[in-house]
């Protein structure tokens, strides 16, 4: 069922250059509005809820700046054993992520939001992919602090970049490891009257 049957201006309230090429894999027209909303912990939620939440809550901050259009909003996080993993802050706090899932089986949670301007309209939905790691030897964790890829990460890894070489295998949804469902938001685009090309 169709919520708006019409073509929308489709406004991305992330900054990630990630999500911004898968986005731009669907050839829908998009634009780029970065969000200011600061990712803090919210007691009380689950990890899905509070993906959910921080997705919603940057769609939320970016639509006020627009007159009319559909903004999506995500937020990626890793959690293992109910503990949820950001992006690390320093070296060691990279360091002590990667050997915590070193060998172990972890989530990957991503929170989707697509908001109707102006109408108000909210479209909500958390993605979840099991990633399991092989057992990293400490020289293998080094190399990959070397490359800089894990600061800006959250669970202080890239699945698409050299990160590649530290998971034996995902359960789900590849493109939501790393950071946009792309089929979900694309089904979530449908319903608001928006289609592929």
């Amino acid at each position: 069922m169709h919520i708006v049957g019409q073509s929308r201006q489709l406004i991305l309230a992330s900054a990630s250059p990630r999500r911004s090429e898968l986005l731009g894999r669907t050839g829908i027209p998009f634009v780029v509005d970065t969000s200011d909303y600061p990712e803090d912990e919210v007691p009380g939620l689950s990890p899905a809820e509070l993906a959910v939440r921080h997705a919603l809550e940057k769609a939320t901050d970016v639509a006020r700046r627009w007159e009319e259009g559909l903004v999506i909003g995500a937020d990626t996080i890793v959690v293992l054993d109910d503990i949820v993993y950001g992006k690390p802050s320093t070296p060691e706090d990279a360091r002590r992520m990667l050997c915590s899932l070193s060998g172990r089986p972890h989530e990957v949670i991503t929170g989707l939001a697509v908001l109707g301007v102006p109408e108000g309209i909210v479209v909500t939905k958390a993605v979840t992919t099991r990633v399991i790691f092989r057992d990293l030897a400490v020289e293998e964790i080094e190399w990959y602090l070397s490359t800089g890829e894990p600061f800006d990460k959250s669970g202080a890894y890239g699945i698409q970049g050299c990160g590649a070489v530290l998971v034996d295998r995902i359960e789900g949804d590849f493109f939501n490891v790393v950071g946009l469902p792309l089929a979900q938001t694309v089904m979530i685009l449908r319903d608001f009257g928006v289609t592929l090309p």
